[in-house]
């Protein structure tokens, strides 16, 4: 693979809590324009993986490298300048905030304007059209004069994925975004996902085998903290040591989610 193909890698990424090491020596390398998915069992690693990608959690060892730069030592704002974008597992959008005024929000801290609450109402209205626009694309239009708090849980989630798009990420990194669903919501958040991953990378961390077998391009398969396993779901889905590591109820639902 070309090293310019890489947008994200992990070399030897190691992390201890007093002795407990959650995270060791993960070395993973996302492809710039794919979708890539972390799975695991609970208790695999995986969401301190992405605190440690987030730098929200220090690497007790190993490099973080971005579009080939090292960004081990970066703080998080720094990382996030540079594209990398986090949705988050718990809904994070303003509930009593429109639809709209929400990717407003999100547009304007992407200006370097939010702390600005005395703009008036008028200069805000110039982010409209790119509002309504991003709204367009998780088909949230219809709802963007509905406060948040009136959508359905998949269409926060919806929401939220729109808000993260605001901030033009080049590698979004989404936590479990299908936690908490219906079928009916699980199929529209993984209809979005792959219609937002057709023009930047993903970089997903998801319990839910159907999502992951049908959208991602790679799977990496965390166990006790370490790779189990990587490769596309069809590879992965036949290791016999991910099978052990999903049994029961999961390992039939690793095998039988395509």
């Amino acid at each position: 693979m070309n090293p310019s193909d890489i947008i994200l890698e992990t070399r030897g990424l190691t992390k201890e809590f007093k002795g407990f090491v959650a995270v060791s020596q993960v070395n993973l390398q996302v492809r710039r324009g794919s979708i890539h998915a972390l799975i695991g069992p609970n208790g695999a690693g995986k969401t301190t993986c992405f605190n440690l990608l987030t730098k929200f959690l220090i690497p007790t060892a190993g490099q973080i490298l971005f579009e080939g730069q090292d960004i081990t030592a970066e703080a998080p704002a720094h990382i996030a300048r540079r594209g990398v974008i986090r949705s988050f597992q718990i809904s994070a959008v303003f509930p009593h905030l429109t639809v709209l005024e929400n990717v407003r929000v999100a547009l304007q801290r992407k200006l370097g304007n939010s702390f600005v609450f005395w703009r008036s109402e008028r200069s805000l209205d110039a982010l409209n059209g790119q509002a309504m626009a991003l709204l367009a694309a998780v088909d949230l239009e219809q709802y963007a004069g509905l406060t948040a708090v009136e959508l359905s849980y998949g269409r926060k989630r919806a929401l939220e994925i729109a808000t993260t798009l605001a901030m033009d990420p080049k590698l979004m990194l989404l936590d479990e975004p299908t936690q908490g669903m219906g079928l009916e919501d699980v199929d529209r958040i993984k209809q979005l996902i792959k219609k937002v991953a057709a023009d930047r990378t993903v970089l997903m961390v998801e319990h839910n085998m159907s999502v992951v077998s049908s959208i991602a391009d790679t799977i990496t398969v965390l166990q006790r903290g370490a790779t189990l396993a990587e490769g596309p779901y069809d590879v992965v889905s036949k290791n016999p040591a991910v099978i052990e590591a999903y049994m029961g109820s999961a390992q039939t639902e690793l095998v039988g989610a395509h």
